[in-house]
């Protein structure tokens, strides 16, 4: 008998460094208000489902955004290093427009989405794809016909959609890049022959109520 495997992306809520343009990296950084009502309205909208593992990033604005789904499906939080967001090494806690004037090199190199750019003090895309995929085909194995949760950061996700999607195996990369608003749920169906299906990107029709009307970050270089 065939199993298709579904795994659902969901980036952190809004963070105290996104209310303030900043960037967060590795930084033990929280929800803000708005990132905890963010937070209660995705959970509310996935508990019907049959999700049976939890994952996130070890980083507190991960776990805090899915400390409500856990509650109410009663599963534990498998908290993952590998699902951080990308280190930005000296330009974390700095606002864009602070980064862009004492860093100009590593801001550029951002801007480009330069995949194989190494941040002083921090990693490239790469060392993110790397981390993350191994962490994601560990999944894949153990959780073979199941519904799995993850919760991790912009960076982490778009990186993750297009190793999914293959879009990352040519080894001159084109500048292509999947941006997702906080809280946003990204979902993947993967069959047993290893057929991949992208069922919705960026979606965030469950915070119409809360969100209308309120800027939403979208991460580093892009606005809604």
């Amino acid at each position: 008998m065939s199993f298709t495997t579904r795994i659902i992306f969901i980036r952190h809520g809004q963070s105290e460094g996104n209310a303030e343009n900043r960037f967060g990296g590795h930084l033990p950084i929280g929800l803000s208000f708005l990132g905890h009502k963010e937070a209660e309205a995705t959970a509310l909208s996935l508990a019907r489902e049959n999700i049976t593992a939890i994952y996130s990033s070890d980083l507190r604005r991960a776990v805090e955004t899915a400390e409500p789904l856990a509650r109410l499906k009663g599963l534990e939080i498998n908290k993952r290093e590998s699902f951080r967001e990308r280190n930005v090494g000296v330009l974390q806690r700095l606002t864009f427009a602070e980064a862009s004037e004492k860093f100009p090199n590593e801001y550029s190199a951002l801007l480009k989405r330069d995949f194989d750019f190494v941040i002083t003090d921090g990693e490239s895309y790469r060392q993110v794809l790397e981390r993350a995929s191994y962490e994601l085909d560990n999944i894949l194995v153990k959780h073979k016909g199941e519904t799995v949760a993850i919760f991790s950061h912009t960076g982490t996700i778009g990186i993750l959609t297009l190793y999914l999607l293959g879009a990352l195996e040519n080894s001159n990369l084109k500048s292509v890049w999947i941006a997702t608003a906080n809280c946003s749920i990204t979902r993947f169906s993967i069959r047993e022959d290893g057929f991949v299906i992208l069922k919705c990107v960026n979606d965030t029709h469950h915070l119409d109520s809360i969100t209308e009307n309120k800027e939403q970050s979208f991460g580093f270089g892009y606005k809604p």
